[in-house]
């Protein structure tokens, strides 16, 4: 892509940012195809992390910083705080526990001692199919709390989420995974969920947090606790599938 060949060609402290309206050829976790129609924020940015920082040596955090920043670039403006906009672990952004409508994608390249990283983002904003979008849940919120806040754009939204992710990877340099992970836990669907292990017959396990690494942990009872990770796309919140580590 351009962006990938543009990425080392620049100078370390200029940003890059490439913003598509529409997507027709994007790729997806595990090589699926990711389409995105008009009204979609869609995204890829480059940013650049130090190997010997405290996000160099957890770089799986990364999606989980994006996906945090995309819930609260909604969640912080004034008004907006109760929008059920959610985080899914690893990286989708969730209504609630009930519908996805956005995700993210992170690659990652080390030259010397610096991660390059590209992170895919995208998310619903304005267009209703083939799920939800960020304005259908201001506009339940309206009829629910009678309330009349302002429906938001991509370009609003894109830009705040690129803030609130430069500050959360401030924190997380200054502070670790403590520094973010109770803002995480705020916005995750996942406090006091049931998972089975391995298969649909598989043991049953609590999700209690993920972490320092980013992977979530599990508590099979007799067992202790547990991390784990996603395994393609075992972890179907429909079917609540994890895969040991």
């Amino acid at each position: 892509s351009l962006i990938g060949r543009l990425m080392f060609e620049l100078p370390e402290e200029m940003g890059l940012i490439a913003i598509a309206v529409r997507q027709t050829q994007g790729q997806g976790r595990g090589g699926n195809v990711w389409l995105s129609p008009v009204g979609c924020a869609l995204s890829t940015l480059h940013i650049a992390i130090p190997l010997h920082s405290n996000l160099g040596q957890r770089i799986p955090f990364v999606q989980h910083l994006v996906s945090l920043a995309v819930v609260e670039s909604v969640r912080s403006i004034p008004g907006y705080e109760d929008i059920d906009l959610r985080v899914k672990w690893p990286n989708d952004i969730y209504y609630s526990d009930v519908m996805k409508l956005g995700g993210v994608l992170v690659n990652s390249t080390i030259i010397e001692t610096t991660f390059h990283i590209l992170i895919g983002f995208g998310f619903n904003v304005n267009n209703s199919n083939p799920t939800i979008c960020i304005n259908d849940l201001i506009t339940i919120f309206n009829k629910e709390e009678r309330t009349k806040l302002k429906p938001l754009t991509t370009d609003c939204l894109i830009a705040r989420t690129v803030t609130v992710l430069e500050r959360l990877i401030d924190i997380f340099q200054e502070k670790g995974p403590n520094g973010v992970l109770p803002l995480y836990y705020k916005y995750w669907i996942h406090s006091g969920k049931q998972v089975r292990l391995h298969n649909e017959e598989g043991p049953l396990a609590w999700i209690v947090g993920i972490d320092d690494y980013g992977f979530l942990q599990v508590h099979e009872e007799g067992k202790g606790v547990e991390s784990v990770h996603p395994d393609g796309n075992s972890f179907d919140m429909l079917r609540n599938l994890i895969v040991p580590k």
